[in-house]
């Protein structure tokens, strides 16, 4: 999935309570006088308070690519499958399933107790509707791709048939979902948490069009609810009674939307969010802290060329600027434990290989550049590095734009957009360099390489290797994990290497305070927030200072 990026950063350096913006206090005196209403506090309500970094741009899981549209429809929302602790996917509205015809079926098997928020049963045909709706080339879902192991998928997608009758998804009734596969695909059951393949409810979405998604309208059935949507300031979801499982231990969740890396700690540190992201200069200071959580993630940040604008349809320009990043600098400027890496594949998943990719060489890159005819750096035509608005994407772009002013002689702009306006441009016309990151939808190797065949939705560079192509089939079919580790190995040394079709630069990591009365929060290297299961013990003080 798409991902806003690594942690944020602060440009201050000093005490995080120092800097208070207007905004910053307004919202703070807003909760504190929340606090002081006599109201039990928010930890006797069972009441989460979190941050989300920028308003979700959808809420229609078809069209959703971000992190944090996904956080709130993985909550409201639920699918065939889910993961355990361990990233394996467990039932969950699919009771069982069954692979038969040498892998190329599978059956799912629904629970009959499953119900949408106003009453009627979650069945196979709105499972069958969901993925339709995704692949129906009106629809123009990025991840439709996400289905093209499907018999006749991308068929339809890509309009060579017209009949949707034909895609390899039925239902059999009302509790059997048959899935037909071009060929055995051994992570089919993950894909399946995702929530493009979440049920959908054609009548709701035909008869509120494109507003079928307002609190007002939706209808879900997952284990919360959406109750509110203050766009640019908060969402409220609600603890659904009717919810199939275990009822959450929560209450309510609300995700305030908090831009500003400064505000989410300051609130954080006066105690009106349980939870916060620590932006980089912050680290060092919390690292020793009882509430300061660190793990890796498998989140590869990279920066993409849009291969059809010279001169960056040249191999040789892109691999030498691809030379001339000092990567090892990364986790210096980050604080945060990345890990900086020129392969595609990120370290924890199978498939990583530290041996691939561009390393730092100055005289290389350079070396390349006169051979594209730019003789340091002398009349390269000026660009700029594209980057969604947030302080460490800043940052790393500053990094890279004077690694390529000390290595290469390059005269490199910064340009930055606020995250809506800027998947659009990246969706309507990308510019030449632009920065992205990817994190795991699923646990396998296949959903990082996908992301750049020439038929995936994800796919911005504008990129297209027809033996990249077959060598990604090849590797989501081969069983044996000596020959798909050689698959892939071959795969990325053409991603990164030979064609330098993209700029890996590091892989992510999760740097996190979390009060010590949030229990069951389950954090994760996918850095997916499964809400049900966290409890909220104990007496938060600063809260009941505030009473």
């Amino acid at each position: 999935m798409i991902s806003l990026g690594p942690m944020k950063t602060l440009l201050n350096i000093g005490k995080p309570l120092i800097f208070l913006e207007l905004g910053v206090l307004s919202l703070i005196s807003a909760l504190w006088i929340m606090g002081c209403s006599g109201e039990p506090s928010e930890v006797e309500n069972r009441i989460l308070r979190i941050a989300v970094t920028t308003e979700p741009p959808t809420l229609d899981w078809s069209l959703a690519t971000d992190g944090v549209s996904f956080n709130v429809l993985t909550n409201i929302m639920e699918g065939l499958t889910q993961y355990n602790k361990r990233l394996e996917p467990i039932p969950a509205i699919a009771k069982r399933w069954e692979f038969s015809e040498n892998g190329r079926v599978i059956t799912f098997y629904l629970r009959d107790d499953v119900k949408w928020t106003d009453g009627q049963p979650v069945t196979a045909q709105q499972f069958e509707y969901s993925w339709k709706r995704l692949l129906n080339p009106d629809t123009a879902a990025q991840y439709a791709y996400f289905l093209f192991d499907v018999e006749n998928a991308y068929e339809y997608n890509s309009g060579k048939i017209k009949n949707a009758d034909q895609v390899g998804v039925k239902a059999l009734s009302p509790t059997i979902l048959q899935v037909r596969l071009k060929r055995p695909v051994i992570y089919f059951p993950s894909l399946t948490t995702f929530m493009v393949t979440f049920p959908q409810r054609r009548d709701v979405i035909e008869k509120h069009g494109d507003r079928w998604t307002d609190p007002e309208h939706i209808v879900t059935n997952g284990p919360f609810t959406l109750d509110q949507w203050h766009h640019e300031y908060k969402l409220v979801l609600l603890s659904n009674p009717d919810y199939y499982d275990a009822q959450p231990a929560l209450n309510r969740i609300i995700m305030y939307v908090v831009r500003n890396p400064t505000t989410e700690l300051t609130l954080y540190e006066t105690g009106e969010l349980d939870m916060a992201e620590l932006p980089p200069v912050a680290i060092p200071h919390y690292k020793t802290h009882a509430e300061y959580k660190n793990l890796p993630l498998l989140r590869g940040y990279y920066y993409g060329f849009n291969v059809t604008k010279p001169p960056f349809d040249d191999a040789r320009v892109r691999r030498a600027l691809s030379h001339a990043i000092d990567r090892s600098q990364i986790p210096v400027i980050l604080k945060g434990g990345e890990w900086p890496t020129s392969s595609w594949i990120p370290k924890g998943m199978f498939g990583y290989n530290s041996k691939i990719g561009p390393e730092f060489d100055a005289e290389k890159a350079r070396a390349l550049l006169v051979k594209a005819g730019y003789s340091a750096g002398k009349k390269f035509p000026p660009f700029s590095i594209a980057y969604n608005t947030d302080p460490t994407h800043r940052l790393i772009a500053q990094f890279v734009q004077a690694q390529w002013k000390k290595h290469l002689g390059l005269e490199v702009g910064l340009e930055d957009q606020e995250w809506k306006v800027y998947l659009r441009k990246l969706d309507i016309d990308p510019p030449p360099v632009f920065r992205l990151g990817w994190g795991a939808d699923f646990p396998d190797p296949d959903n990082f390489m996908n992301l750049f065949i020439s038929t995936s939705g994800n796919n911005r560079l504008q990129w297209k290797n027809e033996r990249y192509d077959r060598l990604i089939t090849q590797g989501a079919a081969e069983q044996d994990p000596e020959t798909r580790q050689a698959i892939y190995n071959e795969a990325q040394i053409l991603l990164t290497e030979e064609d330098s079709a993209i700029i890996s630069l590091f892989v992510a990591a999760q740097n996190v305070l979390v009060k010590p009365y949030v229990q069951n929060l389950g954090l994760n290297a996918m850095e997916w927030l499964y809400l049900k299961r966290v409890r909220l013990s104990g007496k938060n003080p600063s809260l009941m200072a505030t009473q």
